[in-house]
């Protein structure tokens, strides 16, 4: 049976106070007030969910495994802090090298502004709506090159493709790719050495993802609401893929994607470097979706 939420806020003494009486070590308490006053009471409960006891059902339980220290629950926030920051760069490098790959690929083979000729697009596009959301992106741009266009030339919000791509959201760019004839993506996600279907999902997920970063949400330990398809190569697959709704799965995913950007491995050391203190422990490894021998993956090290 439902009942109504009761609970009272608390000062930020108040709630240092609980999480004292619920267990939690504090080597500094006037640290973690001030951590509290900065991050929130409530964004922090996500990183010391690992620490909270259960009971014999496996019920997660209010008090605090003993000897939990806030210092650890702030090491696991600064590791997510990082991790999605290396996200980030890797995200904002793929879709800078595809949209350069569409660009150079639709303009050549179509014209400046092919975008705006629904014949250029698979027939179940719906091509009437994307180019409406994003002729409303050209309008809201305030960028200088847009403002030029704007007063110089005839028939604005219709840009030239190659402006168009520069201020397109990631969203409008993986509707964009979706739309594109088979012949067309093919000749994009065969720069990436990844199958135009798959390229299509991944860019799906991709958008996902960078909202997660781009909002500071929680990632690595995260259930993935919009997780790629599954495929069928043995690499992809448990037991060398545990899951696909981890987010081992989309390091993967930016690991081979950034291999056409010669930005793999300096990135992927970046990345070894975070995890590996953390992925020492099977818990995380889980949280993850990793496997034990993570770091030596065959996608990974390729």
């Amino acid at each position: 049976m439902k009942r109504y939420y009761t609970k009272p806020a608390l000062s930020f003494d108040q709630q240092s106070d609980q999480l004292i009486i619920r267990g939690m070590v504090f080597d500094n308490k006037t640290f973690a007030i001030k951590q509290l006053s900065s991050i929130s009471y409530y964004r922090l409960s996500a990183y010391w969910y690992p620490f909270r006891q259960r009971n014999e059902l496996g019920k997660v339980l209010d008090p605090f495994i003993p000897k939990t220290n806030f210092q650890n629950v702030m090491n696991l926030y600064d590791f997510d802090r990082q991790l999605r920051l290396l996200m980030l760069d890797a995200i904002e490098r793929i879709e800078v090298a595809i949209r350069t790959q569409v660009t150079y690929h639709m303009s050549h083979t179509y014209g400046a502004f092919c975008h705006s000729n629904p014949q250029n697009f698979h027939p179940k596009f719906n091509h009437g709506v994307w180019l409406n959301n994003i002729e409303d992106e050209a309008k809201r741009s305030s960028e200088e090159f847009i403002r030029h266009y704007k007063d110089k030339y005839d028939g604005f919000p219709k840009l030239p493709l190659w402006m168009l791509t520069e201020i397109m959201s990631l969203g409008s760019l993986s509707r964009l790719y979706g739309g594109m004839q088979h012949s067309d993506k093919k000749i994009v996600s065969g720069h990436f050495n990844i199958h135009h279907k798959r390229l299509a999902n991944w860019l799906h997920t991709l958008t996902y993802i960078r909202n997660v970063c781009a909002h500071h949400s929680r990632l690595w330990n995260r259930e993935l609401a919009i997780r790629p398809d599954e495929v069928k190569q043995k690499e992809w697959l448990p037991p060398l893929t545990p899951r696909n709704d981890r987010i081992f799965y989309i390091l993967l995913m930016l690991h081979h994607l950034l291999k056409a950007t010669d930005s793999a491995n300096a990135w992927t050391k970046q990345v070894n470097r975070l995890i590996r203190p953390l992925a020492s422990a099977i818990s995380y490894r889980v949280a993850m979706g990793m496997p034990e021998e993570w770091e030596r993956h065959p996608i990974w090290i390729t």
